[in-house]
């Protein structure tokens, strides 16, 4: 084994010896890279490590803060380590729900079989404080799966039992804190005292996790009121709960006894249910004035066949809805403004010719014959093709885009002419009780499916372009999806066992030489979890056939 290796440091362009088994944190304090936050993590030679990994051989390194996704990650689940462990100290038979991101923060629930109180709150922060100041490490452990099955069966995490139990892996990585032992995929901070902000306030029933703002991290993240978005997750949880579907290792012991075909059955009912219910509040608007339905959702939410499904739900309520891309109203590609880094911005509601498309729209809601125009992608320019649309007795017009809920796409339609419907992947199913599945990875795996079978575009690609559609989601559709008369969850409780076998081979084909390799290998880990499916199991009509294919639609 060599003695010294030599560690290239990415951020600094610097070269310097260490000494074998040298850890990042050590990598860090010596070489002083240039950070404009704390340091969280970083990559070694494209892969993610915490800091606390040890170099035995010579590698290129890259430290990230908390401002980078990675970075935030990792610091986000070692404060959730810090609420398990203050939680257990206080209410040794409670347990902790850390549920899904909500309201810019991280909703989570405490079983103490009392009323969870401000005061009983403040007790969790206090504490969570005071184990923060005492620097304490987290510990990573290797052992076999049995006995860290064992482990957790006796701490009552039957849930993380069962995820390990399925999973079939031969040794397991957990984690410990003063003693207290559990799981964070993906590595923590080194110690507690590395957390240097967050809060926790009581919502609803329970609470609401506050983290560092992303782009300026000395800040915490403004609250931002999403009491619709919150009615969907608790449907969503009440309904898993229900069939014990609340977690991965529940899901995978349904695939293992061969349960999945009416697990599979009784999700495509229920989102139907949805659609329906949502077209029978757009007929009972339309006898009152309603004339427009606007859809909007992030990348991969599922907004064409969501449009597609309502589409047959309107014409069974006896409506006749007429549809309308909000794309095919691009700008000519050269005439599209421009992002910071001088990229065509095609996220900005100014990409749309606006003058144009509510000249059209106040034709068409008169009754006037209007030729539609349709965007040509590879030419960047738009084009006339031919297709019209007229409005005619019990018509509806359906206009779907990213920009449906921003109220400066139609500035001159009275509000109450108008439905709009937010639709996204509101992934609500979890790894374990305290590792939620984000539901940004569960949209970039639908698009880098989709990319690769329909687009020609390989993973590196639409990981590459990923970090720019979530900055634009986050300036031009999030702080508008309170906006909406409803919303439509298009996350499938099966769906990620379903994406496993078709998304690893896309993402094993990013090289190690690639930055985007970091990402896909930690898509490619998290894919681990999950038992697969075949897709034969999905209805022609499910909305996941958008990404996968074999649906009866046609896009």
């Amino acid at each position: 084994m060599e003695s010294t290796i030599s560690i290239f440091c990415k951020n600094n362009q610097t070269q310097q010896t260490f000494p074998a088994g040298v850890s990042l944190m050590e990598v860090y304090e010596q070489m002083q890279p240039s950070l404009l936050y704390p340091v969280a993590c970083a990559t070694v030679n494209n892969k993610i490590e915490s800091l606390t990994y040890a170099c035995y051989k010579s590698k290129d390194v890259k430290f990230l803060d908390v401002s980078d996704p990675a970075g935030m990650r990792i610091y986000v689940k070692s404060l959730c380590f810090v609420m398990a462990k203050a939680v257990h100290d206080l209410f040794p038979d409670a347990k902790l729900y850390i549920e899904h991101g909500l309201s810019r923060g991280y909703y989570c629930e405490v079983e103490t079989g009392q009323t969870l109180t401000y005061s009983i709150v403040k007790q969790i922060k206090r504490h969570m404080q005071a184990l923060i100041a005492a620097d304490l490490p987290f510990e990573e452990h290797e052992r076999p799966t049995p006995e860290v099955i064992a482990l957790f069966e006796h701490f009552g995490m039957s849930d993380k039992a069962h995820l390990l139990q399925t999973t079939g892996e031969a040794y397991s990585t957990y984690y410990t804190l003063d003693g207290y032992p559990d799981s964070f995929y993906g590595g923590l901070l080194p110690s507690t005292s590395h957390i240097y902000l967050f809060d926790i306030e009581r919502y609803r029933k329970g609470i609401l996790l506050r983290i560092p703002n992303r782009n300026i991290p000395f800040r915490l993240e403004p609250y931002v009121n999403q009491e619709k978005m919150s009615a969907v997750f608790r449907e969503w949880r009440q309904f898993q709960k229900a069939l014990n579907l609340s977690n991965v290792g529940e899901l995978n012991q349904c695939i293992i006894k061969d349960d999945i075909a009416t697990i599979v059955q009784v999700a495509e009912i229920v989102q139907e249910k949805q659609i329906g219910k949502i077209a029978d509040e757009i007929c009972q608007r339309y006898e009152s004035g309603v004339r427009v339905v606007l859809i909007a959702g992030p990348s991969s939410s599922g907004k064409t066949t969501f449009c597609k499904r309502l589409h047959l739900e309107l014409l069974a309520n006896t409506l006749r809805p007429h549809s309308i891309s909000l794309d095919d109203y691009y700008l000519n590609r050269v005439d599209t403004p421009l992002d910071a880094e001088g990229n065509y911005d095609y996220e900005s509601l100014y990409a749309i010719d606006l003058q144009k498309f509510n000249e059209d729209l106040k034709q068409i809601l008169a009754g006037a014959k209007v030729d539609l125009p349709s965007y040509d992608f590879p030419s960047g320019t738009r084009v006339y093709r031919g297709d019209s649309i007229q409005l005619g007795d019990r018509s509806i017009l359906i206009m779907e885009g990213i920009h449906g809920l921003n109220p400066s796409l139609v500035p001159n339609i009275p509000p109450s002419s108008i439905y709009k419907i937010y639709v996204s992947a509101l992934t609500s199913i979890s790894l374990d009780d305290h590792n939620w599945i984000p539901t940004t990875d569960n949209r970039l795996l639908r698009r880098i499916v989709r990319d690769h079978r329909f687009r020609g575009c390989v993973a590196k690609e639409t990981i590459s372009r990923w970090a720019s559609v979530r900055k634009g989601e986050d300036k031009w559709i999030f702080p508008y999806q309170e906006n909406a008369d409803a919303m439509f969850n298009s996350a499938m409780l099966y769906e990620l066992a379903a994406l496993r076998d078709i998304a690893e081979p896309v993402l094993k084909e990013v090289s190690p030489m690639d930055d985007e390799y970091s990402e896909a290998h930690r898509l490619l880990q998290f894919l681990q979890f999950f038992k697969s499916i075949d897709q034969s199991v999905l209805p022609s009509t499910s909305l996941l056939r958008e990404f996968v294919g074999g649906s009866s639609f046609k896009y």
